[in-house]
């Protein structure tokens, strides 16, 4: 009798141990997700990718930056599984079979050398688009006097811009009116190379996703770099309402609440050559949705209204 209560016992808890076994296991993800593109989003999508692989260490994702224009050709290509595109997506890509999702925010700021000897002319009063307008798309702003309309001043202005296409440039010009082909200066390939041209040239202007205008520990302007106030209203003045240059958290905020406007603000997105099929990109995808953006604002970048994120993820069902 003893034997049988022992054995009942026995097969019980191994029930028991297979239920609760089958009811918590996970499926588990295998597969390689390849990912290129934007400067602007590729410091977000590793933190994204190294904690997703954590997770699930069956899978593997290789990232890489190169700009918003190769992210979008890699991925209509088929070269990789996802591409990183910091700009809107146009009607001809969607024809070609872009399929796109937004996953975060951010925005471009104008910046300048921290030696500039010009600077704290316009710091205070920021500078409006119209010159932003003559010295980046007409030429007419030749000279930081006619920067801060002081004639006296006979300084060249060295204007840098984008030689890859780029979101950055794209959102930057379409800010001023244009196209990214319209815009005037030396051109400078990524990111770091706009931010190590204007450090190296104290008469030196370009402009900056903000994960290169400010330093992703302090929070505060990289050293060398001094990010120009917009004068979005034209009064001639920094009102209080635009002041909020003074580090990384305090124009995250001015663009989440809309003070910062879009553009230079913009969506983030990740596309592809379709809709993706395999398990593990479409688990990265609702990852990067739901648990990932807890760290999109510790990475300093901008969460998505939740409606948008509702949306994106009906989008990949």
């Amino acid at each position: 009798m003893k034997t049988r209560i022992l054995t009942l016992i026995v097969l019980t808890a191994i029930a028991l141990n297979i239920g609760c076994n089958n009811s918590t296991k996970k499926e588990e993800l295998n597969g390689t997700i390849t990912i290129s593109g934007a400067f602007a989003l590729y410091p977000l999508v590793v933190k994204w990718a190294e904690e997703f692989q954590k997770q699930n260490p069956g899978v593997r994702i290789d990232v890489s930056a190169g700009g918003a224009g190769k992210g979008m050709t890699d991925a209509l290509s088929g070269m990789v599984t996802l591409g990183m595109v910091s700009r809107e997506i146009s009607k001809e890509e969607i024809d070609k079979g872009a399929w796109f999702i937004p996953v975060t925010k951010d925005a471009v700021v104008p910046v300048i050398s921290s030696e500039n000897p010009h600077l704290q002319k316009f710091m205070n009063n920021g500078v409006k688009k119209e010159i932003f307008q003559g010295c980046f798309l007409t030429g007419k702003v030749k000279t930081w006097g006619d920067f801060v309309n002081d004639s006296k001043i006979k300084d060249e202005v060295k204007v840098f811009t984008r030689s890859d296409a780029c979101g950055a440039a794209d959102v930057w010009a379409k800010f001023l009116g244009k196209k990214q082909e319209d815009l005037q200066g030396v051109g400078v390939s990524g990111d770091p190379g706009i931010t190590q041209a204007v450090k190296a040239d104290k008469l030196g202007i370009g402009y900056n996703n903000i994960g290169y205008a400010y330093d992703a520990k302090t929070k505060l302007e990289l050293p060398g770099i001094k990010v120009i106030p917009i004068d979005f209203n034209g009064n001639g003045q920094i009102d209080d309402k635009e002041f909020f240059y003074q580090n990384k958290d305090s124009l995250v905020k001015a663009i989440n609440d809309g003070r910062f406007p879009s553009p230079p603000a913009r969506d983030l997105y990740l596309v592809a050559k379709g809709k993706p099929t395999d398990k593990a990109t479409l688990a990265f995808l609702n990852w990067i949705l739901t648990e990932g953006q807890k760290m999109v604002g510790e990475a300093g970048y901008i969460n998505l209204k939740p409606e948008k994120i509702k949306t994106a993820l009906e989008t990949i069902k």
